[in-house]
């Protein structure tokens, strides 16, 4: 490894795929994981906490911080797929109540304070939807200062989950989302266009699931439960990555291409609420003329992805196998 780890944050709805993106967090040396804040989404808060701490015991990592955050959006009520991760958020995979307790603050004190305190600015990494991260924007706007980027899980260039047009992570609260890319960070959008396609081949997730490293063990567990995964390999199901190819864009950058393009949340009731409608013409039309009239940003879209390298890496990470990070 090369210069000093990454610090980074992880605000999460934990939730299967929030699960893999923090033992891939917890065990790859690039990175510095200072905390990890919760929120609902995939079930409500305290699932979420509940899911965290078991997550990062079962990692056997160092004592992390966690801390419980927003019960549900700015404006609408939460709306956890449990058709997705099941009642527990976690694939209902019956696995113990952590023994690990979370931290005596709030979500957006803990995150005020460590990244305030953080030596080098932080990356923060959203797997969840941003309610979090948007009070603490608006609450205490000096964080800015010390915050490199935010790679943040949620949007699609072109078709949701939630809705035909909008992911789930923005559609359960775009008020969010829209604070979260208009604060002045550098900002790279994971979206769906990227999400859905990395995927770990069935073999692998057999192998995962056979091993005696309880991390690993629940890495594969996690990959069989993934429904999205788009393909099976014979009897072993493949497994989709999701949330977790957020951490591994912050790990290893050059495993995405990006564009730096305008992107606005859709705020009005209807079909489209929660779509990111990013804007990819050559030159802007009436309305790209008038775009300073409106809550629009400019953010690093990830288009591409290289599907092999990002599961290599997850694999050889979570599985402890040298290599070059």
């Amino acid at each position: 490894m090369t210069g000093r780890p990454i610090p980074v944050i992880i605000d999460c709805d934990t939730g299967v795929d929030d699960a893999l993106a923090l033992l891939f967090a917890v065990r790859h040396p690039a990175l510095d994981l200072r905390a990890v804040t919760c929120a609902a989404g995939n079930t409500d808060v305290d699932g979420v906490v509940r899911n965290t701490l078991t997550v990062l015991e079962q990692a056997g990592a160092p004592p992390v911080p966690v801390a419980r955050g927003a019960e549900r959006p700015l404006v609408e009520p939460a709306r956890a797929p449990r058709h997705v991760h099941g009642e527990d958020g976690m694939g209902d995979l019956g696995l113990p109540a952590p023994a690990r307790t979370p931290a005596d603050v709030d979500a957006v004190t803990l995150l005020r304070r460590e990244i305030l305190a953080s030596p080098r600015p932080v990356t923060l990494i959203p797997t969840a939807p941003p309610t979090n991260i948007a009070l603490l924007l608006r609450t205490h706007p000096e964080v800015v200062r010390n915050i490199e980027r935010i790679v943040f899980m949620g949007g699609a260039v072109a078709t949701g989950n939630a809705t035909p047009v909008a992911e789930f992570n923005v559609w359960h609260d775009p008020e969010a989302a829209a604070i979260m890319l208009t604060a002045g960070v550098p900002i790279t959008m994971y979206g769906l266009d990227v999400f859905q396609r990395v995927v770990v081949p069935g073999t692998d997730v057999r192998r995962l699931r056979a091993s005696g490293d309880p991390a690993v063990r629940l890495a594969g567990e996690l990959l069989a439960h993934r429904p999205s995964a788009p393909e099976s390999d014979g009897d072993d199901p493949a497994g989709g990555l999701g949330d977790a190819g957020a951490v591994c864009a912050v790990a290893d950058p050059a495993g995405i291409s990006t564009r730096l393009l305008p992107v606005e949340v859709n705020l009005a009731p209807g079909p489209g609420r929660g779509q990111t409608i990013v804007d990819r013409r050559a030159r802007p039309g009436g309305s790209g003329i008038h775009a300073g009239e409106r809550e629009q940003a400019l953010v690093d879209v990830a288009l591409d992805v290289d599907v092999q390298r990002f599961a290599k890496l997850y694999l050889t990470t979570v599985e402890g196998i040298p290599g070059p990070v």
